[in-house]
Parts: structure tokens; sequence; C-alpha cells
């Protein structure tokens, strides 16, 4: 990719201007300097502008442009980690959310950022994308400096360009800022490569979780049941992980259903007596209307421009609309340390699924950016947990890396492959098994050197689901694969022999180091594995049809519908 233009438009005392900038030196320009260097390194090329404003000035836009002529296709990474994410081709087109939609789910995705071009052939990627070339020649680029705004690489297939822009119109700047820092090269394994880890070092486990097939259904009796049939099972699980459904009201995390009569503290003891570590979910920035917290301190919620609290959304397992939290409202985080204190130490909980997290820079103060609001919140979490895992769910994911020691990488998976309706709404955050496994194959290189990838559940069971056998184990394979940290909701007292051979035999390929991930085609897929010194290669079909692949000691070979196949490569 050849440098092409650097840009800086702001507003300030004499009105708005917008400058190019030469890389290489600091450019003096008559409101501020900006220092723009474009070094060479053993893995490509790194990039960095720097402000430092002589006087007040509002950034409008922040930008370098780079020449891409030769790219088939573009990995378009979500702004979250429920954001579909796949590798599309550059002639396609990221749909925006129905009008209908937006008032019950636009603030999940980047549907309500502006200046983000859509139609064909405009395509954008949050934090790294990577693209491909003729030859499958891939090329990466990586934010690097993401903890003061979110980087945003645009593609712009008609004009040949990749704009790399950072995320902050309307920041209100006095002071030197370190502005865009990104990397362009061939080397995968520089995404998140300079991240400082907060977090020791977690390994790859499977646990229970109760969401996927009780849901907000839960209760004291359901949640020992399931731990005594994981405990006496003899499968290596470490995690009972208790999800959302024992709070009275999400927001009022002390306040604790009567379907747990004795509190969670002795719920969180029975587990560890089981010799398994007990795991919970809360939402910690967010707060449903009907909630005693939303009654009780409306001030503590987060104010659009207009100083009216932002409703994120529409949950029905919580009874309608709820909120976020203004993080910088210093009672909003004496409250949440308090919770976190009653957590861990009173409760005795050792693992927190911290989920909507995403809600808590939907409207970042006029000195901040989204990056940073995020990346703050982030910081405020990893120290009230200490040195307890942390799961990161509905994050940024760039935010996520070094703070969280587990991160979901896709979307919820869904009971059917597909959720037709919210498909048909263009709802890119969506419950879907079809987009999770999507954004979890796209986003395989995270898992590792960001943090421990978490792919969502397997399910195995027969009732209350409707996957084919076939769907159920490319579910689970490629999970095993990908993923380091595997969940199910199946009461595994119910198991056949079949399907416990079936957990087992994945389990085996849990924690193989992964080459690379290739698209062959539209939603078929080529993982390749290293095992015991040997070369493998999983090929993954999530279509309804028949699809004849290239194999590479195997001339072409035919997957099913839905099928996955593991080879000798």
């Amino acid at each position: 990719m050849k440098f092409q233009n650097a840009i800086v438009r702001i507003a300030g005392p004499q009105g708005e201007k917008q400058y190019l900038l030469v890389p290489g030196q600091v450019n003096s320009l008559e409101e501020l300097h900006v220092d723009v260097q474009r070094v060479e390194d053993n893995s490509g090329w790194r990039y960095t502008l720097f402000l430092h404003p002589k006087t007040d000035l509002t950034v409008l836009d922040l930008a370098v442009e780079l020449a891409c002529p030769a790219v088939d296709l573009f990995f378009a990474n979500g702004f979250q980690s429920w954001s579909e994410s796949r590798l599309l081709p550059v002639d396609a087109e990221i749909r925006r959310l129905r009008k209908i939609a937006r008032p019950f789910m636009g603030l999940y995705g980047d549907d309500h950022i502006s200046g983000i071009p859509h139609g064909p052939g405009q395509l954008h990627a949050w934090s790294y994308t990577y693209v491909v070339g003729p030859g499958g020649r891939t090329t990466y680029l990586s934010s690097l400096g993401e903890s003061t705004g979110f980087t945003l690489f645009l593609y712009d297939h008609a004009n040949k360009i990749m704009t790399v822009r950072k995320d902050l119109p309307g920041l209100k700047l006095s002071h030197s800022f370190p502005g865009l820092y990104f990397r362009v090269g061939q080397d995968a394994q520089q995404f998140f490569a300079d991240v400082e880890l907060n977090r020791e070092s977690r390994m790859p486990a499977l646990g229970w979780t109760s969401w996927y097939r009780h849901f907000t259904n839960i209760s004291e009796s359901i949640i020992l049941k399931n731990t005594a049939a994981i405990a006496e099972s003899g499968l290596p699980f470490r995690y009972v992980q208790i999800d959302d459904g024992w709070q009275t009201a999400t927001g009022d995390w002390l306040s604790v259903k009567p379907e747990f009569p004795n509190g969670m503290g002795p719920v969180a003891a029975a587990i560890r007596e089981r010799g398994l570590v007990p795991g919970l979910w809360l939402a910690p920035f967010v707060a449903s209307a009907r909630s005693e917290l939303v009654k009780r301190h409306p001030d503590w919620l987060l104010k659009n421009a207009g100083g009216r609290a932002i409703r994120v959304g529409w949950n029905p397992y919580w009874g309608g609309w709820f909120y976020a939290l203004d993080f910088y409202h210093p009672a909003v985080q004496d409250y949440l340390s308090g919770v976190f204190h009653v957590i861990l130490e009173r409760w005795g909980f050792e693992l927190l699924k911290l989920d909507f997290l995403f809600a808590v820079c939907l409207q970042p103060p006029r000195e901040k950016t989204r990056g940073q609001v995020m990346h703050d919140a982030m910081q405020f979490l990893r120290r009230q947990m200490g040195n307890r895992t942390m799961l990161a769910c509905g994050v940024p994911l760039s935010a996520a890396a070094g703070n969280a020691d587990y991160c979901r990488v896709g979307g919820d998976v869904h009971l059917h492959w597909e959720h037709r309706l919210l498909a048909v709404l263009r709802h890119r955050e969506r419950v879907s098994t079809l987009a999770a496994l999507r954004s979890v194959l796209g986003r395989w290189h995270l898992n590792g050197p960001a943090f421990i990838s978490d792919p969502d559940v397997f399910i195995l069971r027969d009732d209350h689901q409707h996957f084919t056998p076939v769907q159920q184990s490319t579910v689970l394979m490629i999970n095993a694969l990908l993923g380091g940290l595997l969940f199910t909701s199946d009461d595994v007292s119910t198991y056949t022999p079949e399907q416990r051979s079936e957990l087992e035999e994945a389990l085996i390929w849990s924690g193989s180091p992964v080459r690379i991930v290739t698209r062959l085609e539209a939603d078929v897929y080529r993982i390749l594995i290293e095992k015991s010194g040997e070369s493998f290669a999983a090929y993954c079909n999530l279509t309804a049809l028949p699809v004849s692949v290239p194999a590479t000691k195997n001339g072409r070979i035919t997957l099913q519908p839905f099928e996955t196949m593991i080879l000798k490569n």
C-alpha cells in the first residue's frame, strides 16, 4: 500500500480549515503542529500522527489515505464483540439496520455513528483489518493507539483507496494529543502485539453456563443440579457460570431473586466445594427502566447532547427499555466498586462475565473520544477484578485487549442456525449461529495475542434446540479449534455415549496452533492447524448446499451442508 495523503480538519478561532500534511516531518500550521512519521520496521510500516495545538480547537477529522489497488477481499471487523465480522468481496455492501429496528437496537453497533460511507464497494472495519489480493497475498492493518480513540479503516473500491481515520469528530483539544498510530504489513502475528497486558495468562478451559438452556428462568436448584452433574461427569470442566436472571432487575446487582433463597454466596461456595470455579454474569454499565437504580438515581444515567437519558435498547428479558450509566459520575463508580466488592469478596465468585460493555461509550464528553471512555472503563473494571478472571462481552475488542482474560469474539448463538427476522432487519449484532461462526472464523488472530477468545457455546443436547447433528458438530469443532473458552448449557448427565465421545474428540483438537484461516468461497473456510508435529486442515461449510473444495493432498473433496471435515494436510 502506497501513502497518498494525510489530512487534518479542525475548527478553531478562524473557522473550519483542512490541511494536507507532509510525512516525515513536523507540519507547522497556523493553529497547531502535526508531527507525521512513516517508519519502516521488520513487519512493515508504522504511521504516527501527533497533534500539538497552539490554541484551543476542535478536531473534526484526522486521517491517512493509502492507495490500495489490488484487493479482492476486505475483512469488515465490526464495532464490538457481537458485530458480525467477516471477509467480504470488495464490491460488497455493509447494509444499514432497517429504520424500523433502529429505536430498539440502533445503538448496539456503529449504525448511529456518523461519517461512515455506505453503499456497494464502501466497506469499513474497526481497530484492525486485513485485505486479500491476487494469489492470496494478505496485508494486515492494525491500530497501535486505541486507548486515545478507536481507529476506523475505510475501503473505497471505486477509487482503490484505504482511509485510516481516528474516531474523534468534535473532540475539544487544548493539549498535545497522540492521534493516529497504526501498522501496515504482511505479518498476522502483529495484531495487538504491542498491547501491554494487564492480566495474568489464562489457559483454555471448558465451562457451563445457564443461559442457552434456561435463559432467565434460573434458580438455586437448577444451578446446583447442573453443578453436581458436571462434577460427576468426569469431563474436564473448570467453570460454572450463572448467567442473566439471578438479579431482581438489571442494575440492582445486590438484590437477588427469591429463586435463590440462600443468596449467592452459598451457591458460589457449593460450586467451589465441587472443585469448580464459580462465575457470575452482570452488565455493569446498564440498568433497566424497571430497576430501583433508575427510579432512585436518574442523575446517574448517561445523557445525550440534548440532556435526555440514553435508552440503549429494548430487552424483553428485562421488561423493556434499558439505559446506560454515566461512568464519570462519581456515585456510579462508587456504586460499582461496592457491587464488585460484594460479589468478589463476600459472595466469593472468581469469574465474572461482564456484558453490554459498549454502552459506556455511547456519549463521550467533549474532551474525550469513544475509545478513551471505553478504555477508561475497562481499566476501571480490571482494577475492580484484581486477579480474578474477567470474561468481557459486548465490548469493542481493542479495549478488551490487555484488560480481559477471556473475550467474546462473536454474537450470541441462536437455537436455530439463523434468526431470520433479525437477519431481514440487517442487525449485525443479532442472535445468530451463522453470524457468530463467521465472526469467530474472521477474528481467529486474536486468540492469544489479545486475550483468550470466547466463541460462545456449543450445543450437543437433543432437546430445546433446532440444530441438526451435523450443525452441532460444526459449531463444536470450529469453537474448539479457534476459541479458548468452550461453554455449553447442556445437562451433561443426559449425554449419550456418542455425544460424550464427540465432545472428548473435539477437546483433543482444542489448543492446537492455528496457522491460517482461509475463505475458499462465501461461508466456506479452510483452517490450517498443527497437531503433534503434523499439519491438518479443517474444511468448514456453513451453507445449506453441498460444496466441492480443493484439498492439498486429496484433490477435491465434497462437503455436505453444514459439514466440517478434518484431513491430514
